[in-house]
């Protein structure tokens, strides 16, 4: 029997150092003020995202439980995980405008600004994408070692 333990752990430790990074990249952007009010108007879409990159990180540490090896795996935790924070940092990117004209990269802020909202589904599809796959794999494992 595989221990579901430490998967939880690194499961739920991701998804709180997802939640620390847009916390402390937007701080750093705009204040601590308008971070709070950012997420009480998104929290549901980054807790979405932060809980969807936990468990595929749950379901990658099982899945090394189960064979000992990923077996490829981490591309695509690393792929939806990328695309999480990216759309969890891009609902308040177009406030970087502040900092545009000394980086001069106007358009990707009013990019990110003009799309926060899709960016946030595409990152939950990106994790619903990653955790169907996961447990694919885990059910296919499975049958293999029946």
């Amino acid at each position: 029997m595989i221990n579901k333990t430490k998967p939880i752990l690194y499961g739920t430790l991701a998804s709180a150092i997802l939640l620390g990074v847009y916390f402390a990249v937007l701080t750093l952007v705009s204040g601590w003020n308008f971070t709070l009010s950012q997420f009480t108007d998104y929290w549901y879409f980054v807790v979405s995202l932060a809980i969807g990159f936990g468990i595929q990180i749950a379901l990658y540490q099982y899945i090394k439980n189960l064979v000992h090896s990923g077996k490829g795996m981490g591309k695509v935790v690393g792929v939806s995980g990328t695309t999480s924070t990216a759309a969890m940092i891009s609902c308040c990117a177009h406030y970087l405008v502040n900092l545009v004209p000394i980086i001069g990269v106007t358009g990707l802020a009013t990019f990110a600004a003009q799309y926060q909202v899709k960016l946030f589904w595409v990152g939950i599809f990106f994790n619903v994408v990653g955790i169907a796959y996961m447990t694919s794999r885990i059910i296919k494992i499975k049958k293999d070692y029946e």
